[in-house]
């Protein structure tokens, strides 16, 4: 009689363990022997408006690529003759995001609308064309308004680390060794104008990371560990006048530019295309103009850069003029696709001005610059070309 014991394939006998399928040979990139995840950071419910969020992040096998964060507020019982929505809204729930690395490197800094919707639509690290307005996503609720209260909405976004495919993740694995992550939550008028009566909603927020797994089976790291891309808000100086003919200039940066995102603000705060020059725009690098155009011709640009010429989905933000520099190998931006080629060299010393020839004529002046920037910090010399090819 046979014997019952043998099988023709053992690994599929009950209980034994199957072999592990995701690993690849020896040799190629980082990217080849890790895999791309997502795994939930926090959740916290019923965080009031002008709430400070501190809530520590949790370690993850691997490198953070992203933050994705969702923010879920609920109906209010906000009453007015007539319930307005601010300009901003509803990014400007939020008055402050402060994300810093394990040694306290600001990583990225900025207000709410700047930091959840102009760093992902801009930065071109959540998505390509229309999809990286956030506003496009189909999460995307906007606030409702009305005289009898406001309904619920939320929005979804980003806060990136990544800015080529495994360029500029940061270490999750050690959780003595963390990022940080502060969120203060504006006053409910950021979000609503001339308020009645009544209650606000509360706020869920959701916050999950994309991250790349620790490889498998072969000791590596992402190209160049220790490098950042950081997005830190500047104020120009001096303020703007109304139809002056001027210049302003940036805070004293350093690293390499990505990205140059310019957020024109009247006194009042709120964006305002009546600022942008009334003719040409120039922009000067130690003295030297690198760019010097009709408005119209460098918005033309940002239709092609960040959306394709014909894409309709994609509009310019009211107040936002903003050059991309991670085109390198087209005349888009590629998102995570770049060799960083064109990225601008600058060091402490280097100054940046901007010149309206004239600045357009606005009522509610004086008008500030305000410069998002998106600064790459190598850890040693920049890599250039495709890191991981």
């Amino acid at each position: 009689m046979p014997a019952t014991t043998g099988q023709v394939s053992p690994a599929q006998e009950a209980g034994r363990p199957q072999p592990q399928t995701t690993i690849e040979p020896p040799g190629g990139p980082f990217i080849r022997h890790s895999q791309a995840g997502r795994r939930p950071q926090y959740t916290i419910s019923n965080q009031a408006f002008g709430s400070l969020i501190t809530q520590p992040l949790v370690a993850a096998p691997g490198y953070a690529r992203k933050f994705r964060l969702q923010f879920q507020a609920a109906s209010s019982t906000l009453s007015a003759a007539s319930l307005a929505i601010s300009g901003d809204a509803p990014f400007s729930a939020v008055s402050l995001v402060t994300l810093r690395d394990a040694f306290g490197t600001p990583l990225i800094v900025g207000p709410g609308w700047e930091v959840f919707k102009a760093i992902p639509k801009y930065g071109g690290q959540l998505g390509l064309h229309a999809v990286s307005d956030v506003s496009n996503l189909p999460s995307f609720t906007a606030p409702g308004s009305g005289s009898s209260g406001a309904s619920s909405y939320q929005f979804s976004s980003t806060l990136p680390l990544e800015f080529a495919k495994g360029y500029g993740v940061v270490s999750m694995a050690n959780a003595s060794l963390l990022p940080t992550l502060q969120i203060q939550l504006a006053a409910s008028s950021n979000v609503y104008a001339s308020v009645a009566s009544g209650t606000p909603g509360t706020f869920t927020i959701n916050n999950e990371l994309d991250f790349y797994w620790l490889p498998e089976g072969v000791a590596m790291e992402p190209p160049g560990l220790g490098t950042t891309e950081q997005w830190v808000l500047q104020v120009a100086n001096p303020t703007i006048a109304s139809a002056a003919s001027q210049l302003t200039a940036l805070p004293r940066l350093g690293g390499f530019l990505s990205n140059l995102v310019f957020i024109f603000r009247d006194s009042t705060n709120a964006r305002s295309d009546s600022m942008l020059p009334a003719s040409r725009i120039r922009i000067y690098i130690d003295g030297v103009p690198l760019v010097d155009t009709l408005v119209a011709t460098l918005q033309d640009d940002m239709q092609i850069q960040y959306a394709g010429a014909a894409n309709a989905q994609w509009t310019r933000d009211t107040g936002v003029l903003a050059l991309s520099r991670k085109t390198s190998l087209n005349q888009e931006s590629l998102g995570l696709l770049d060799t960083g080629e064109e990225y601008l060299s600058t060091n402490p010393g280097t100054l940046i001005q901007v010149e309206g020839s004239p600045w357009g004529s606005f009522a509610n002046t004086p008008g500030t610059l305000n410069a998002l920037i998106g600064q790459v910090v190598p850890a040693g010399s920049l890599i250039q070309g495709l890191p991981e090819l």
